[in-house]
């Protein structure tokens, strides 16, 4: 059965679990405010959802974890440093060094940014943030699982994106691969011509190689400007990425409680990450933990991020920057649930970032993620714009009905390939 054939007066109860999840937002945001990974902040909001968990679920934990918060971002400075070191080992005649400089800073920026790997990690301060987790266990016997996920977390700000929206970012990023290509190649040829010219030094009067050598010297005040990606100093209120996606996750366990709804076989998990900002890093731990738990049982997540823009909602069926493909039949669950729901839902890509359902795919269970945010990225997308007054009730309202549709009709048939 469905849900809105299940539940009398569907709309109006639906209406009021999407107030409630407005309402539950605000109130974070007002009392708590931003809530940087492993900050004192997010640990209140992590006690906040917990309380409000356990007036529908029967099991809530908090499950600790530790997470160096600036590791993840800290390549941005890292490579600048290095790339404005190798422009100055090329003009010395190092074109070895360069290259072997340029290299490293490519690998970092891969490892972390593009493949979400804990590289730099060991050389940044510990913290502690949590996972909260909230169960509503099955009447009868348990064959299958359900998982509702959100991060509550938010992010420093994205110093381009607040300059100059999603123009100056892309500007930033693409001059910024332009000088990873340039650099390359010109150490490559200056490794060359080195080569050639015998025991590793310039030839006296190599005009080429001092013209681009010149060329790189002035490439560092754009490695600098680049180092500012981030600004350390402030922390976003994050009340749509991803307090939206968060507390509709929630609200979908608050709409089973209030509307006395219990699946016989089906248990319903809410997982609540912290330090998705920080690079996913409570999702990887969940999986760490719970792994042969998910794998008991038949198990699906579902990630839900950023409830604003209704017109760009979507499956993200492909996630860590294109390079990780989520279950087919976990997509498919999703975008019956969509249907049902009144919401045709196209599969999209993540071509640039994460979501936390890209740590549960590569843990090896069943993900898919869901999402409403103009991917160009969006003005207020980690920035100081992202706050309570800019909250579309509309687009939160939607969300909640394709997970509650999702999850019965998961309840009803599991997984399958085609509804």
């Amino acid at each position: 059965m469905q849900a809105n054939q299940t539940v009398k007066n569907y709309p109006s109860k639906l209406r009021e679990s999407a107030n409630y999840t407005v309402r539950t937002i605000k109130n974070i945001c007002k009392n708590i405010g931003p809530r940087a990974p492993g900050s004192e902040s997010e640990k209140k909001a992590q006690e906040f959802i917990s309380d409000e968990l356990k007036s529908c679920c029967e099991t809530v934990t908090i499950e600790e974890f530790p997470v160096h918060p600036n590791a993840f971002l800290g390549w941005v400075r890292i490579c600048a440093l290095l790339m404005s070191l190798a422009a100055i080992a090329f003009n010395f005649g190092l074109g070895l060094v360069a290259l072997a400089l340029t290299l490293l800073a490519i690998s970092i920026v891969i490892g972390e940014f593009v493949l979400y790997k804990q590289m730099l990690d060991p050389f940044y301060k510990k913290k502690i943030s949590r996972n909260v987790i909230g169960i509503r266990h099955p009447s009868g016997e348990l064959k299958r699982r359900i998982i509702l996920s959100g991060h509550c977390d938010s992010s420093k700000e994205w110093t381009f994106t607040h300059l100059g929206g999603p123009t100056l970012l892309k500007t930033i990023l693409i001059s910024s691969i332009i000088g990873f290509i340039f650099a390359i190649v010109v150490s490559i040829i200056a490794i060359a011509r080195n080569f050639i010219f015998r025991f590793g030094l310039f030839a006296p009067h190599d005009t080429l190689i001092k013209v681009l050598g010149y060329v790189f010297l002035v490439l560092i005040p754009v490695f600098i400007f680049a180092s500012f990606f981030e600004n350390r100093k402030l922390t976003v209120m994050g009340a749509n990425d991803n307090l939206s996606g968060s507390l509709a996750s929630v609200g979908v366990a608050k709409f089973m409680q209030i509307n006395d709804i219990r699946f016989e076989n089906t248990e319903v998990r809410i997982l609540i990450t912290g330090s998705e900002e920080a690079g996913l890093r409570g999702a990887k731990d969940y999986c760490k933990k719970h792994l042969q738990e998910c794998l008991d049982v038949e198990t699906v997540f579902c990630g839900t991020d950023t409830m604003k823009d209704l017109e760009y909602i979507a499956i993200y069926n492909r996630d860590l920057s294109g390079t990780i493909k989520h279950c087919s039949n976990a997509c498919a669950l999703l975008k019956k649930g969509g249907e049902i729901a009144g919401v045709d839902l196209p599969f999209k890509t993540i071509t640039l970032g994460a979501s936390d359902a890209a740590a549960v795919t590569q843990a090896g269970l069943y993900a898919a993620a869901l999402a409403a945010m103009d991917p160009a990225p969006a003005r207020y997308y980690h920035t100081r714009l992202d706050t309570a007054d800019i909250l579309e009730p509309k687009s939160i309202e939607t969300g909640l009905n394709i997970l509650i549709e999702t999850a019965f009709l998961f309840d009803e048939q599991g997984l399958k390939e085609s509804y």
